[in-house]
């Protein structure tokens, strides 16, 4: 799917969950959204997978040695492709099945989880990284927030 000259790339791989054309849509915004507040002109790819607890369970034990389920995974490449014409700035892996069950717990939409996570994955992304002490994780969630109210999603 393209919004404002970037490309989003979706694909599901779990069946609990159904993926609809508005899921996508707002997927697709929240990554454009992401990408307009951080001033992020060039034109760009990223690719969002869409799986189960137990996939993203795998990957988190994989690639960052963490045995447990997790919300979402971020693997920033940040290259551009074989044209030149487009920055290709990485994956996105989110579990929905997290994601519903998050929202559950926190007393919020499917719709806003789904959303806060792909800001939040866009901005590791692009840089971010809230594990690197209290003044850039405060950043970075104040970001998430700022953009979340740019889309007009409130907790």
């Amino acid at each position: 799917m393209r919004k404002n000259g970037h490309d989003v790339f979706i694909t599901n791989e779990q069946d609990k969950i159904e993926v609809t054309r508005e899921l996508k849509n707002l997927i697709v915004s929240s990554v454009a959204e992401t990408l307009k507040y951080e001033q992020f002109e060039e034109k760009c790819e990223v690719s969002v997978t869409l799986c189960s607890n137990e996939a993203i369970h795998e990957l988190n034990r994989e690639y960052r040695g963490v045995d447990r389920v997790t919300d979402v995974l971020s693997f920033p490449i940040f290259d551009e492709d074989d044209m030149g014409s487009k920055v290709v700035l990485g994956d996105i892996v989110l579990s929905l099945e997290k994601a519903l069950s998050q929202a559950n717990e926190y007393g919020h939409s499917f719709e806003r989880e789904v959303a806060f996570l792909c800001v939040h994955s866009m901005l590791h992304l692009l840089g971010y990284d809230h594990e690197e002490g209290k003044a850039q994780e405060s950043e970075m969630f104040s970001r998430q927030e700022e953009i979340l109210c740019n889309m007009g999603i409130a907790r």
